[in-house]
């Protein structure tokens, strides 16, 4: 069957892509000793269109689209309700909050993890990307009521 899952995952990672390089058109894109502000969302998006067609050229030996059961809609779920949080609270709570509760979330909650795995996991991700894109990327993230 042509309808398999890697080949709609494929093709939904490409459009995302695109989206982005479309999204970034206005922004200049620098050089690679002074980048603009698009530099890496378009540097990004394009490893993401490569990866995104390699996922369909190679996924026709994936699972039908047909054949896909309702049984992780749950998770689904969950993911997309802690999408919503991290959307709501990016710019209330600042970055690193934000990103600590959601991943403090997911690993104990639904991973069932145990929670001092999952605090360690949480606290490094979310501080640890912090400092990497807003201190050394100099890409600014949003800093809470609190200043972190």
């Amino acid at each position: 069957s042509m309808l398999t899952t890697d080949r709609i995952g494929g093709s939904a990672l490409c459009l995302l892509a695109l989206f982005v390089m479309w999204e970034s058109r206005a922004l200049p894109l620098g050089t690679w000793r002074q980048p603009g502000p698009a530099y890496f969302p378009v540097l990004l998006a394009v490893l993401l269109l490569i990866l995104g067609a390699l996922v369909w050229a190679m996924g026709g030996r994936a699972a039908p689209v047909a054949g896909v059961g309702w049984g992780e809609a749950r998770h689904a779920l969950v993911i997309l309700a802690v999408s919503a949080f991290i959307c709501f609270g990016l710019e209330r709570l600042g970055y690193r909050l934000t990103m600590l509760a959601a991943l403090l979330f997911l690993v104990w909650l639904v991973e069932r993890k145990s929670l001092l795995a999952a605090a360690v996991f949480a606290f490094a991700l979310s501080f640890g990307s912090y400092y990497l894109f807003d201190t050394l990327l100099r890409v600014p993230l949003p800093r809470g009521p609190f200043g972190i």
